[in-house]
């Protein structure tokens, strides 16, 4: 993903300044994106964030780096733009006190598409009412950490919070197995599938007597994730500290 963020940046009108990377570390950003060199060498160390002279930073890594990335921006003074998944409530909670101080955005998934998605499910939960079941389906690449997705996870609490307001409390059910597996009226369900290169694929399934709704988003390139953030970062600049998600930018 950073690759990509490095190749698309121009296209938003922002400079890459720092590069932090792991695996790439040593390198030229410039090549990497295939721009040729820019004189931006990757680091494994983010303490540098701050010496960078960086606006915003963009984060596509790993749950267990979001202290040290938070810390950086925080002592930095730099908008945040996250776009890791499988962060936890500590996690949330480390965001949360970090938007005290800098503005920070945390999507698990940049994609617009994903936007759209999850207002669909929350009018159709809403209008098809409580008759209808509940079930989110997402499929990723075998090389995915977390599951279910951080998506997967964001629809099923979109269609919770749908159906609450239709007075009916909801627990999520993490697939099913075994000779008593009933469907109980307050479940809403979720199945993840891994497997081959897919980047990201989710379905709601909405399932009543005699008709079925099958909501469904699949990514087919992994640029979409980079242009959200992007156009994110781009869009946070210059905003007063506090938490913001992807509705905040596209309005």
């Amino acid at each position: 993903m950073g690759r990509a963020v490095l190749r698309l940046a121009s296209h938003y009108g922002l400079d890459v300044v720092f590069a932090l990377a792991k695996d790439d570390a040593g390198r030229d950003a410039g090549e990497l994106a295939g721009h040729g060199k820019t004189g931006i060498v990757v680091t494994e160390d983010v303490g540098l964030l701050v010496e960078s002279g960086a606006k915003v930073a963009i984060d596509f890594s790993h749950p267990t780096a979001l202290p040290g990335i938070v810390s950086a921006c925080r002592a930095a003074k730099v908008a945040l733009v996250s776009g890791t998944t499988g962060i936890d409530d500590e996690g949330r909670a480390l965001l949360d006190e970090a938007s005290r101080e800098i503005p920070v955005l945390w999507e698990p998934n940049m994609s617009v598409g994903i936007f759209v998605l999850s207002a669909v499910v929350k009018q159709a939960v809403t209008m098809l009412g409580l008759d209808f079941d509940v079930e989110v389906v997402e499929a990723h690449h075998h090389h995915k950490a977390d599951a279910p997705s951080g998506t997967a996870l964001r629809l099923a609490e979109v269609a919770v919070a749908a159906r609450k307001g239709l007075g009916a409390e909801s627990r999520l059910v993490h697939g099913r197995e075994g000779k008593k597996a009933t469907r109980a009226a307050d479940e809403v369900g979720m199945h993840a599938m891994r497997g081959g290169d897919v980047i990201g694929d989710h379905t709601v399934h909405l399932l009543g007597g005699g008709e079925r709704l099958e909501l469904t988003h699949k990514a087919s390139s992994r640029d979409l994730f980079a242009k959200g953030a992007l156009r994110s970062a781009a869009w946070i600049l210059g905003k007063a500290p506090g938490r913001y998600t992807l509705a905040d930018v596209l309005g």
